[in-house]
């Protein structure tokens, strides 16, 4: 049996690959790929990254690479404080009889639902 070259094999591992339906794309050396977890990042410098075509859905597959984790800390985690918009305020002071500071504190506290922040006020 004679020994195949590496680009032989790539041609071989295509056809199979193809004939099965899957379409193989390797993307060369990445600099960097980060995974974002609830409670970490996972870092991972100079990974090989080989993207697997199957149909419509793409599968990507990291190789190798030097692997560091990063713990999440609070500061990084927080949401974007919501503003309500003047209208939002005037609907909702007017509805539930309240001033407009008020109505804004209320909206501010439900996050926005308009609905909620009305009947929270009028129950008070």
């Amino acid at each position: 049996m004679r020994k195949l070259s590496s680009r032989e094999l790539r041609r071989i591992q295509s056809k199979l690959l193809s004939s099965l339906g899957l379409d193989v794309t390797e993307q060369n050396v990445a600099k960097e790929v980060v995974l974002r977890l609830p409670d970490r990042d996972i870092v991972i410098k100079e990974p090989t990254v080989v993207i697997l075509q199957v149909g419509g859905e793409k599968v990507y597959q990291i190789i190798g690479g030097e692997v560091s984790e990063q713990k999440v800390t609070v500061s990084e985690e927080k949401a974007p404080v919501y503003e309500p918009s003047p209208d939002d305020i005037a609907i909702v002071a007017l509805q539930a009889g309240v001033s407009e500071e008020e109505a804004k504190r209320t909206l501010i506290e439900v996050g926005g639902d308009l609905a909620k922040a009305i009947l929270l006020l009028k129950s008070k």
